[in-house]
């Protein structure tokens, strides 16, 4: 996609560099590309930076123009995007960043550019949904009219074309951690994502993301990470372009990490919490899948997006006992016995505990493919875990400890204390 700026510094550019986009342009597109070349012109002639109604001005591959204003919450942001398995928890990350444009202030333990959570662009929002309640939680994420939901089953094609066809880029966010009895693994990860990727080849679809998990390998003992192998091969056969992205285990509000670590009383596990992982902040990743959609040199790249440090599962129960002032009992069961009995749980209960493959998973460390594309490519500096426990773990304090500073605060002001005992001396 070529974009073209005039509300910052105009570089020098050649007066015939916007021209080359307008073959690929109907005639409405020409009138568009010429007002912002005659822009362009004035702006470097005056050697200013030159703001107009239309802040920018793009053209895709198919020829679709894109304008784009700023607004508050009723910005203009041009793109439509469709996102499967929006619902989910890393979903609501990427439609409220793409749903409105509003300033998104910035906690004071994160690092990097403020800019890149300037993050709601008003664009239209496609969110294909199978139940109401697990949906309504979006609707304040944009402007009336912005975000549109679909109803869609996974199994229907058709109305998995009804989502993507006025949509020039897709995320493909769609992704289940156990089987259930309505769908497996493969019907998730292989064959839902079979259908989705041939929506978007028959309607010709600028882009498409495809979110799919850190360890994605064919020859996994986890049917989990196996199947979620499987299906980025589907997805780039079908797709050559698609844009790949596999993202580490995330926290953030709602997670399966922290909050599973800080809800249970007991924890069963089977490898003694030696699990080693990259936790990867859920806002963080979802300013790399905004950021995918306005960079084109993204699009047949695979992303590996995971933390700045590697933890182990117990160290991060640690940090989670120390955050919360409570100690939860660990209790480790050999894998023959916890991998049977956690099959029959999740086969014979309604409600989710454990499944097989999770058990399966706790013997498998994070593998990171070295030519992926990370972070750094994007421009993005992710977060430690350790600087968000407070955030997100303070509620699950009792009423002695609420009010408590975080740990790491508490620390430092120790540290503190005995220097400045030392110095006297």
């Amino acid at each position: 996609m070529a974009s073209v700026t005039a509300s910052t510094t105009i570089p020098n550019w050649p007066a015939q560099s916007l021209h080359q986009l307008l073959p690929a342009a109907n005639s409405a597109n020409m009138v568009l590309a010429l007002f912002s070349r005659g822009a362009l012109r004035s702006s470097v002639a005056a050697g200013v930076s030159s703001k107009r109604s239309l802040s920018d001005v793009a053209i895709t591959r198919t020829g679709k123009t894109i304008l784009r204003t700023e607004g508050g919450r009723s910005s203009l942001g041009g793109h439509t995007a469709t996102v499967f398995g929006a619902t989910g928890q890393l979903g609501r990350y990427i439609v409220n960043r793409l749903g409105m444009f509003n300033e998104l202030k910035r906690m004071s333990v994160w690092d990097g550019s403020d800019s890149l959570y300037l993050a709601r662009q008003g664009c239209t929002v496609v969110v294909p949904f199978r139940e109401e309640m697990t949906k309504r939680h979006l609707k304040l994420t944009g402007d009336l009219g912005r975000v549109i939901f679909v109803e869609y089953d996974l199994r229907n094609t058709a109305s998995i074309e009804a989502s993507v066809r006025h949509s020039d880029v897709v995320y493909n966010l769609v992704g289940r951690d156990y089987p259930t009895k309505n769908f497996t693994l493969e019907d998730v990860h292989v064959e839902g994502t079979e259908r989705i990727a041939e929506a978007v080849a028959k309607y010709d679809v600028d882009r498409y993301i495809h979110v799919s998990s850190h360890n994605a390998d064919v020859n996994s003992p986890s049917e989990f990470f196996a199947t979620k192998g499987r299906g980025e091969i589907v997805a780039r056969n079908i797709f050559p372009e698609a844009t790949i992205v596999r993202p580490a285990p995330v926290f953030g509000f709602e997670d399966n990490l922290l909050l599973k670590l800080a809800s249970v009383l007991n924890l069963f596990t089977a490898n003694n919490m030696q699990e080693k992982f990259w936790p990867v902040h859920s806002i963080d990743v979802g300013a790399a899948l905004e950021k995918m959609l306005y960079d084109d040199s993204t699009a047949g790249k695979t992303f590996e997006l995971y933390g700045p440090k590697q933890y182990s599962l117990a160290e991060i129960a640690a940090l989670v006992d120390k955050e919360i002032f409570k100690k939860r009992r660990h209790i480790n069961v050999p894998k023959a016995i916890l991998k049977p009995a956690a099959k029959v749980l999740n086969d014979v209960l309604w409600w989710h505990t454990i499944s097989a493959d999770e058990v399966e998973r706790e013997f498998i460390d994070q593998v990171i493919d070295p030519e992926a594309s990370t972070f750094k490519d994007l421009g993005i500096e992710p977060g430690d875990i350790a600087n968000f426990t407070y955030h997100y773990l303070q509620g699950f304090r009792s009423s002695n400890y609420y009010d408590l500073p975080p740990a790491t605060e508490k620390e430092k002001k120790e540290d503190k204390k005995y220097i400045h005992v030392l110095d006297e001396l």
